[in-house]
């Protein structure tokens, strides 16, 4: 998500409590016991990353497509959300589209079978911190670090074993240290070429608009399927998709 005001955001209000259970049940210590111990679905789709030994990736912001100069990546921030991922599911899968779903922990421990759903279909997954703090790159690396791994672990767990491939940053609040810490744990820092606006609802012709006036900027597009209301998000998707497919853009994955 891109930094829409300052703080915590929508989640710092609603799940602020959750947070301080979330932490102190998933410190560094939990994180340590657990990490590569959640077993995996014998049978995960080839786009997803299962559990097992991790292997670090670069440091670096990735942006580009693994489809090329003419390729797209679709990227869904904040949720799992009841209401608006299944109905981003629906539009993705009628137009034969994968795209990473960039998680926030607390969500991805409150719907465990969305998550699942999301593997299912082949997307991949992204860690998005426990609580979506726009303003983790002003705390301290502590903090930073239990954010990040405990959204890990939430969110493999909640996969059935399968681990998020990226680590997006909330509001793009990267520090060198998080980028590193993420990718040595096999999760390339993702960052975004296109914000569609989604979040701040300006109407579905104006998202549509955004996103075909910036491509050529890069091929990393951002929405959202958690935050609030997000009819105009799924009609936005169901309308650019295919759009670009008719432009001659195929669609990828962020490269790792």
């Amino acid at each position: 998500m891109a930094r829409h005001g300052g703080g915590r955001g929508w989640y710092g209000k609603v799940l602020g409590a959750a947070l301080g259970v979330a932490l102190a049940a998933g410190g560094a210590s939990a994180w340590s016991a657990q990490a590569g111990a959640v077993g995996g679905s014998s049978k995960t789709p080839a786009s997803a990353k299962p559990a097992g030994a991790v292997k670090p990736v670069a440091v670096t912001i990735a942006h580009a497509s693994d489809k090329g100069a003419r390729g797209v990546n679709i990227t869904i921030d904040d949720g799992p959300d009841p209401v608006w991922t299944p109905q981003v599911l629906d539009v993705l899968r009628e137009y034969g589209v994968k795209a990473t779903f960039c998680m926030v922990g607390t969500q991805a421990q409150a719907h465990p079978d969305l998550v699942k759903k999301v593997v299912a279909a082949g997307h991949r997954l992204c860690d998005h911190s426990v609580s979506h703090d726009t303003t983790m790159d002003k705390n301290s690396q502590t903090y930073q670090s239990k954010q990040i791994l405990d959204a890990e672990r939430m969110i493999t767990k909640a996969s059935g074993g399968v681990r998020p491939m990226y680590y997006r940053a909330p509001g793009g609040a990267f520090t060198p240290y998080s980028r590193k810490l993420a990718a040595s744990r096999g999760m390339r820092p993702l960052g975004w070429n296109v914000d569609s606006k989604d979040f701040e609802r300006p109407g579905t012709d104006a998202i549509v608009a955004t996103v075909e006036q910036e491509v050529p900027n890069g091929p990393t597009l951002l929405f959202h399927d958690a935050g609030g209301d997000r009819s105009q998000t799924v009609e936005a998707l169901d309308r650019i998709l295919p759009r670009l497919k008719e432009q001659g853009y195929s669609f990828g994955f962020p490269v790792c």
